[in-house]
């Protein structure tokens, strides 16, 4: 069966489109995309007044199965991003067991054939996320990798990582790092400045995340492998990638949505539900992440979606579980920043979102071009809406968004040429 979309504008930054052009698939690929497609007997979507993107892509999430479904299953996080736009994910994994062997791969590729959008994996920097022997990474490539993490954790142990980049530098494989120094977290608590000594915290300093992501860049530098720094939070952080990108180092970063919208000034409003890993910084930090993201020096918009119960939450901010739910208003809080306060292009955006990811994991996707997967996110720029964590598709609501106004919004999310997410 064909289905032609037409009456939309494509944006397709692999191919430079920006333009008004029907689309038409046929078993799951692009088979014509060009003006004015005749119809024959196909089935039509009209997508007049939208724009059809690339479908796009999360190099972060945790959808937490296995060992954690209380919190998430693929399942749901996948019907979770595919209400976001999202048509391909990467899990993180820090799940019970770790993505540290093959079987575990297997576990979840077989639970993401079911999924509502495409579920991508990053295998352990080191087995068991415990920073001391690496995980057998050719194996895990066989398996299906795209790259290797111990997000939620730091390889502390600098020789560990060392060996780690180079044998990813032989192995062409992409290594993301969260760049937090374990014995700099104090409490644990939210960001150290003013907040935290109005609450009588510790916090966590700056420090604590620039001081990795100047160890990771020099040993990227002495290695040449590939690194990307996760969910970068601060002004000097944003300061080391660009510095090191003029230097023609390998690295990539990303940014999540509530770094570049929230200050620590949240947490007096919302509490735990404000509390994430790295914790929310000052405006300074918040603009200087901004101009990164406009400026290049970021290359990429990731949500870290962390879904997590009540009852992991509801604690005090020492004890509460760091994270929040993002795909679900990921694109919402980027189109209602950026495109429509003129400070970034439409077509920029979703380069962020869609194109570059997909070039960083060396996925065949972040494309509209003819012959590969119909993966298409159809978007309303104009449509208003109001974020309600109560309609979530994500098992979890620990968001600090609810209630928040947004401009523009996924309306379709088609996978392989299948609807799997239609606006209501």
């Amino acid at each position: 069966m064909k289905t032609l979309i037409r009456g939309g504008w494509v944006i397709d930054p692999s191919q430079n489109i920006n333009e008004p052009l029907d689309i038409l698939m046929e078993n799951g690929k692009i088979v014509k995309i060009e003006k004015n497609i005749p119809m024959i007997n196909e089935k039509v979507i009209d997508a007049s007044g939208k724009y059809i993107v690339p479908g796009l892509i999360d190099m972060h999430v945790h959808f937490r199965e296995p060992g954690f479904e209380k919190k998430e299953t693929i399942e749901t996080g996948g019907l979770a991003a595919a209400a976001g736009g999202f048509t391909s994910v990467v899990c993180m994994p820090n799940t019970s067991p770790v993505i540290d062997h093959i079987d575990t791969i297997d576990y979840i590729n077989e639970k993401g054939k079911n999924a509502a959008c495409n579920i991508f994996m990053m295998g352990s920097i080191t087995k068991n996320l415990e920073g001391i022997e690496m995980s057998p990474y050719k194996d895990l490539i066989k398996s299906g990798i795209v790259g290797i993490t111990d997000d939620g954790k730091t390889v502390m142990n600098t020789r560990v990582m060392y060996e780690a980049m180079k044998e990813a530098k032989n192995l062409d494989l992409l290594v993301s790092t969260h760049c937090e120094d374990s014995n700099m977290v104090y409490d644990r608590s939210i960001h150290r400045g003013e907040i935290s000594k109005q609450l009588n915290l510790e916090g966590i300093p700056p420090l604590a995340e620039e001081a990795i992501i100047l160890r990771d860049i020099f040993l990227a530098e002495k290695t040449g492998a590939k690194i990307h720094i996760q969910h970068i939070s601060t002004k000097r952080g944003v300061e080391l990638v660009r510095e090191a990108k003029k230097k023609g180092i390998k690295v990539s970063c990303e940014a999540t949505p509530h770094h570049f919208t929230l200050t620590d000034q949240e947490i007096l409003k919302k509490g735990s539900s404000a509390k994430m890993s790295p914790p929310l910084r000052t405006i300074e930090d918040v603009e200087a992440i901004k101009e990164g993201l406009v400026d290049g020096t970021i290359d990429v918009i990731a949500t870290d979606h962390a879904p997590h119960t009540g009852e992991d939450k509801d604690k005090n901010l020492v004890e509460a579980a760091n994270g929040i739910i993002g795909v679900e208003t990921a694109l919402g809080l980027a189109l209602t920043e950026f495109v429509h306060e003129g400070k970034m292009s439409f077509e920029d955006l979703i380069k962020k979102m869609s194109y570059i990811p997909a070039k960083l994991l060396n996925i065949q996707k972040g494309t509209l071009k003819i012959g590969k997967d119909a993966d298409i996110t159809i978007i309303d720029l104009e449509k208003e809406w109001v974020v309600d964590k109560d309609r979530f598709y994500s098992k979890a609501r620990n968001t600090p968004f609810d209630g928040r106004k947004l401009k523009g919004k996924a309306v379709m999310t088609i996978i392989s040429g299948e609807t799997k997410y239609l606006e209501s």
